[in-house]
């Protein structure tokens, strides 16, 4: 690029040509100017960190590399609690980035915000990118559309429960390590078999309120909630407190002292159980496959969860959990025409068949499903498809999702309940009942202060 200086003395060194090469030196500076300017800058609030926040950072800039009119600047903001509300804050005042990470416990706090979100599906259409529900996997696009199927945030980072087992443990113990446990009751008999075989615990569990009540709801055909499970509005209420959830956390229960079963935590404490060698069997994120690939000292095995074959239709999908991203209204129309630019670089089949393969997390789209397959990388790492057919068993009803205000909270009781029955300080049904009506109390709280904002 050419300076001021060097531009004014080279036209005063030669008349005969001056007003035409000033022409052309002014014109070639504004060129340079504007590619610089051209760049519109669209930022993104997200909640990765660790490697997982390399990954956002990978992609951001292969989107940058990829054109030159945007530039997605993530950044990290802290936890998904912190997160959010630094982005309803910003919302609010008008300060907000133009997307942000939202975990789908909070999907109707986003909701409550309406004129502070843009539909994703109204963005792609006012941009002229191409954005066709139907080529998403149905139980991941599902949740983050409108009753009308309409897509209201982008899918992101999205996983579902599977069954890992140790396959040294099942053969020590006399087990076919190919033909994992399909039933409870079949889940009973090889607990028993490896701990008698010397296993310290049989079975353990992470995130027992999404596993253990979430998903075994929607994996047998049971409502966790009314309404569609708070879909269809915010005067949901809880209804986990069902004879098959109730039948499933006694069985439980009753393994805790024969340690068939071991609690180790809220969050995702068990995988170290599994991983390390204490537990034979785990049901955890789909997500927590690469951690235990390279901390299992023992080959493992995926398999689907199981299931109480005596219910009707069971068993059915089973739901996801993670996040998407929002929208924030308020932007200029050429920014929205660079989110909605790099919605479609996220969804493509290349960068979510690498999404996947790099995190654990699930592919959003078919294409990247069947991309991902004739790479290899589910014959390579086999089992790491599981999650998807569950997710593509049957048609989408309650597997949806669930869409509940103040969900944190209840799940926060959920646990505080099932922690009374492993201890034997409460019995299930008990435990599952108070965890309704504690639950409950919240939905109204957040229904009294929220209803009027309800989309």
């Amino acid at each position: 690029m050419f300076s001021g200086i060097a531009h004014s003395s080279l036209c005063a060194r030669r008349r005969m040509s001056a007003g035409k090469l000033c022409l052309v030196l002014a014109a070639a500076c504004a060129l340079a100017a504007g590619s610089v300017r051209a760049a519109t800058e669209i930022q993104l609030w997200h909640s990765m960190d660790g490697a997982t926040g390399e990954r956002v950072k990978g992609i951001a800039d292969k989107f940058n590399a990829a054109q030159s009119a945007y530039k997605l600047v993530p950044v990290f903001k802290g936890p998904y609690d912190v997160s959010m509300a630094a982005a309803v804050e910003a919302i609010r005042s008008g300060k907000a980035p133009h997307l942000v990470q939202v975990a789908e416990t909070d999907t109707v706090i986003m909701l409550t915000l309406r004129k502070g979100i843009k539909p994703v599906y109204e963005l792609m259409a006012q941009a002229g990118e191409t954005l066709d529900a139907k080529d998403y996997l149905p139980a991941v696009s599902s949740f983050n559309n409108d009753i009308r199927g309409r897509m209201l945030s982008m899918p992101f980072n999205n996983s579902t429960p599977v069954l890992y087992f140790n396959k040294a443990a099942f053969r020590k113990a006399g087990l076919d390590p190919s033909n994992p446990p399909k039933t409870w009751d079949e889940m009973e008999a090889v607990t028993i078999k490896v701990t008698d075989a010397g296993m310290a615990c049989g079975f353990t569990t992470s995130a027992q309120s999404w596993v253990q009540l979430e998903n075994m709801s929607a994996w047998h055909h049971q409502e966790f909630a009314t309404r569609s499970n708070g879909y269809l509005g915010l005067d949901a209420k809880l209804a986990f407190n069902s004879q098959i959830m109730l039948r499933h956390i006694a069985k439980l229960s009753s393994w805790v002292k024969s340690r068939l079963f071991d609690y180790a935590g809220r969050k995702n404490e068990a995988d170290a159980k599994f991983y390390n060698g204490n537990c034979a069997l785990l049901t955890s994120s789909s997500s927590a496959y690469a951690d235990i690939k390279r901390n299992a000292k023992f080959e493992f095995g995926v398999a689907q969860l199981p299931y109480y074959e005596d219910v009707k239709d069971a068993p059915q999908n089973t739901i996801v959990d993670g996040s998407s991203l929002w929208v924030v209204a308020g932007k200029k129309p050429a920014e929205y025409k660079g989110v909605a630019k790099f919605l479609s670089f996220l969804s493509s089949p290349a960068i979510q068949a690498e999404w996947q393969q790099q995190t654990g997390y699930l592919p959003t789209t078919k294409a990247a499903y069947e991309l991902s397959r004739t790479q290899g990388y589910y014959e390579a790492n086999p089992g790491t498809d599981i999650a998807i057919q569950q997710l593509l068993r049957q048609p989408v009803n309650e597997s949806r999702g669930i869409r509940l205000g103040n969900f944190t909270q209840i799940r926060d009781i959920i646990d505080e309940e099932l922690e009374a029955v492993w201890a034997h300080k409460k019995g299930p049904k008990q435990a599952l009942d108070d965890a309704v009506e504690r639950g409950n109390v919240e939905l109204r709280k957040f229904e009294r202060v929220n209803v009027k904002f309800w989309r």
